[in-house]
């Protein structure tokens, strides 16, 4: 059976071997086949995305391995929600997960029956996030506060004097320094007071001599 070892230390004055050594001697008191070891150092377990666990999840996905063999969770996961979304991931491919320190082989009876667990915890871990998000954003509204982006201050009266010269939307977007739809709203408003301003013009007028 081919493995690959994967360890993840946060600085660079730790060394990794602290993590793939006990890898390396349990894959090879199991008869395993090393076909790699990938390793993120000095890069943080809040990152999703990182080299060494990226070459994981292709060697995964190309299905040239059996195994990902790990020291623990926090070295693999970036939360409980990225770990059950890698493991489901690995189960759809056929491809085994296995983590020393939690004794978790998702081969194994015992190694299903965590995972469900942890799939539960994970659910309900987000659940707890987006009542804390819910109940958060209430006490603001509650206290006056105003959600959302803060207002683009610019001068719109620049807007329609740019386009006139031949200036594109994004150009008039990088110069105000303020984003295209904002450009296509003023235009848009632009249009409308002019057409507003016609349509008055033409009323006070009134009908023509006949």
């Amino acid at each position: 059976m081919k493995v690959v070892l994967y360890g993840r230390v946060s600085t660079r004055d730790q060394n990794i071997d602290t993590q793939i050594e006990p890898l390396r001697a349990y894959a090879t008191s199991r008869g395993l086949e090393v076909l790699a070891e990938c390793v993120d150092v000095g890069v943080s377990g809040r990152k999703e995305k990182r080299p060494g666990l990226d070459q994981v999840m292709a060697l995964a996905r190309a299905r040239t391995i059996d195994t990902v063999i790990v020291a623990a969770f926090d070295r693999f996961g970036r939360s409980l929600a990225h770990l059950v979304r890698a493991l489901e991931e690995f189960e759809h491919l056929g491809v085994g997960f296995i983590s020393l320190r939690e004794q978790l082989d998702l081969g194994s009876p015992t190694g299903r029956v965590m995972f469900a667990v942890i799939g539960a915890m994970a659910q309900f871990e987000q659940e707890l996030i987006r009542e804390r998000i819910r109940a958060g954003l209430a006490r603001a509204r509650s206290q006056g506060k105003r959600l959302g982006r803060p207002p683009q201050v610019y001068h719109r009266d620049r807007v329609l004097p740019l386009r006139q010269a031949g200036h594109s939307q994004r150009k008039i977007a990088q110069e105000l320094g303020i984003s295209r739809r904002a450009v296509q709203r003023a235009l848009k408003g632009a249009q409308n007071h002019r057409a507003g301003f016609c349509a008055r013009q033409a009323l006070s007028q009134g009908p023509p001599a006949g």
